[in-house]
């Protein structure tokens, strides 16, 4: 029996079907697949996959091989469950002539050109039609059950932060802080919701730093920046510590990134755009004369993805709506010194814009 919910979007989905005159719709997204059926698979690589959903205007079936069919069973009730042995192409082909696949919609940022060209000639009388962000466009408003589940991968985050860094200590590698943020986040939650970046003194000025065998120095900035996952939603969040007195310039920075910050929590709710939220932190920065230093947006979406729509950046003329839950990031960073970024996640409103992070990591700079 498939829940109300499911079954609201899976009325979506068949109206989209009808709309683009398809005879079915092939998800291939894994957050999608999750999100319509409930199914909790996860793709090992890019050229492997747990399986796809196909949805007719009668039908829903989940495409699998023989490793998930159980998992598939239980955890998709009101799902026909279908598996292959000669992958997604063989399966759809079998398909194809027992119920009408002249038309099939895809999403073609989560079909591989091989895969593409696979079911090009297992199904060679049938079009196939890329129809994009339709199912991102209804994942980026949360729903009460999903806002929950957020708010608990932040808070199993926020509870291995608290504990992690009273211990770092000057000499300890960026490795070794790393590790003990992960072996804390599966205790706590279901994992981490993406690697951890732990960045010191020159590392901390790349954004997305890969934790090295470096040591920590008193003085210098460390970005830390984890997230925790908890049944499949994630958290996202980063903070900039130093070991006793931040070296120069950069309690000046970590002050001008805060304000910015600030701002811009300050400006969201619902309506505004991606660019204008972007625009009130990159305004502060480069009137601190950082401007060049900003290098990357300000914020995205977070949910089954840790980086999902809507985006906060200067090229998103999207407007955000009540329900969306993103983060707010800007960061400073120079090249061969260092750099401090602050992340929290923002709940959107009609009237403004919820914090969902605790601010206790804050100095007073």
């Amino acid at each position: 029996m498939i829940d109300s919910f499911k079954t609201s979007l899976l009325n979506r989905m068949r109206a989209i079907i009808r709309a683009r005159h398809l005879d079915a719709f092939l998800i291939t997204c894994p957050e999608n697949r999750r999100y319509l059926s409930g199914f909790s698979a996860e793709d090992p690589g890019l050229n492997e996959s747990a399986g796809a959903l196909l949805i007719t205007l009668q039908e829903q079936m989940i495409l699998t091989d023989g490793r998930y069919l159980e998992s598939a069973q239980r955890e998709a009730p009101g799902w026909t469950v279908k598996t292959y042995k000669r992958g997604l192409a063989g399966i759809l082909k079998r398909l194809s002539r027992q119920i009408p696949l002249k038309r099939i919609g895809y999403e073609a940022a989560f079909l591989t050109c091989q895969r593409f060209h696979e079911l090009e000639k297992a199904l060679p009388g049938t079009d196939l039609l890329a129809v994009g962000g339709r199912i991102e466009k209804i994942r980026a408003r949360k729903d009460p059950s999903e806002y929950t589940l957020i708010k608990k991968a932040i808070q199993a985050a926020e509870e291995v932060f608290d504990e992690i860094w009273q211990g770092i200590e000057e000499g300890m590698t960026e490795k070794q802080i790393a590790l003990q943020i992960l072996e804390c986040l599966w205790e706590r939650a279901d994992g981490p919701s993406f690697h951890p970046i732990v960045a010191s003194g020159p590392n901390a000025a790349l954004p997305h730093a890969v934790p090295t065998d470096r040591r920590i120095r008193a003085g210098e900035p460390v970005i830390v920046d984890m997230g925790a996952k908890v049944s499949g939603h994630c958290s996202d969040m980063t903070r900039t510590i130093f070991l006793g007195t931040p070296m120069e310039p950069f309690k000046e920075i970590y002050s001008v990134v805060k304000r910015a910050q600030a701002l811009a929590q300050k400006a969201l709710k619902a309506g505004i755009t991606g660019r204008e939220a972007d625009l009130v932190a990159r305004k502060a920065i480069k009137a601190a004369g950082y401007g060049a230093e900003f290098v990357h947006s300000l914020g995205h979406g977070v949910g089954l993805a840790v980086h999902e729509a809507p985006t906060l950046s200067p090229r998103s003329r999207k407007r955000l709506e009540s329900g969306n839950v993103v983060t707010v990031e800007p960061g400073i960073y120079l090249p061969e010194l260092g750099g401090v970024r602050l992340e929290n996640m923002i709940l959107i409103t009609e009237s403004g814009a919820e914090v969902l992070n605790s601010q206790k990591w804050y100095y007073d700079y």
